[in-house]
């Protein structure tokens, strides 16, 4: 089980400092078994800003973008993407990174005769999304040129080796209400929400027994007239420190969910037919879950 201390301090109140919640948690049984830096695949690439695109001398579907990273001078990278522009905040990868997707180590090489000096990134090429037409394209960012996009990569993460009698700490809620009992913190009090609702959902569920019977229980709840889209920054943000990949605001509420309250959720499209057998869920349709990508 893997947990920052900022989330980690979302459902406990201490004063404690690392060290000390460290040794906290080996003493009542949950054993550390690493603390490490998460600097991430991604710590190097920094928010950038083209401050002039050109077409490439020597070749009509590549640009020649000068790129703006916060410092004194301006540097030149070759692109391809159609959306390159006058004046269009991206993310910039230094000569030295590794792009996520393909493993390949940035060189400054010359392309067509015109050097280029790092690459501006695509959201597949990061693995954020499968968005791999265009260059990344942010809003509200020109204060921020020149800092690393993904900020919580600098969280220390706590790894901990939960034995099978424990699932109660299989979850960051659970793992704090151990540690409350200790007297190291206080565990924050959830504020619940009651949601009326009036809708009956038209979905028919029933589970087969079987001898090695794995599902006792199904609940479900239907949601209708949402728009998935890209996850908001602070929960993009969070999955990466626990070294998970956003896909979407559907697929990473349900990942946000299990790692913060330990309860497991699967979303399913009901635009798709479903079929629901035995102590397993299989479909015939699409479902959001964290293996699966959403249709577009």
């Amino acid at each position: 089980m893997i947990i920052t201390l900022p989330w980690l301090k979302e459902h406990l109140k201490t004063n404690a400092n690392e060290n000390e919640i460290i040794n906290k948690l080996t003493n009542i049984g949950l054993e550390v078994e690493s603390v490490k830096e998460n600097p991430g695949e991604l710590s190097e690439f920094k928010i950038a800003k083209i401050i002039k695109a050109e077409k490439h001398p020597n070749a009509d579907k590549l640009k020649v973008c000068d790129v703006d990273i916060g410092g004194k001078e301006t540097l030149k990278v070759v692109c391809g993407a159609p959306n390159a522009r006058d004046g269009l905040i991206t993310i910039y990868a230094p000569p030295g990174a590794i792009i996520p997707k393909t493993k390949f180590q940035l060189k400054i090489v010359k392309i067509r005769g015109v050097e280029s000096r790092g690459m501006l990134c695509s959201e597949s090429e990061l693995n954020i999304s499968n968005k791999g037409e265009g260059i990344i394209e942010l809003n509200a960012k020109e204060k921020e040129i020149g800092k690393g996009y993904f900020k919580s990569k600098s969280e220390k993460v706590i790894d901990i080796a939960i034995t099978p009698n424990r699932p109660d700490c299989l979850g960051i809620r659970g793992i704090a209400r151990d540690l409350s009992s200790t007297g190291i913190g206080k565990l924050i009090i959830s504020k619940r929400k009651k949601i009326k609702q009036s809708y009956k959902h038209h979905l028919k569920i029933s589970i087969t027994k079987d001898k090695h019977q794995g599902c006792l229980t199904f609940g479900s709840c239907y949601i209708k007239n949402i728009v998935n889209k890209e996850s908001p920054e602070w929960l993009k943000n969070k999955l990466y420190a626990l070294g998970l990949k956003p896909i979407s605001a559907v697929v990473d509420i349900t990942n946000y969910v299990m790692f913060d309250l330990n309860r497991p959720l699967h979303a399913y499209d009901t635009d798709f037919s479903l079929s629901l057998k035995s102590n397993t869920t299989s479909l015939s349709g699409k479902s959001y879950d964290n293996t699966a990508l959403l249709p577009e």
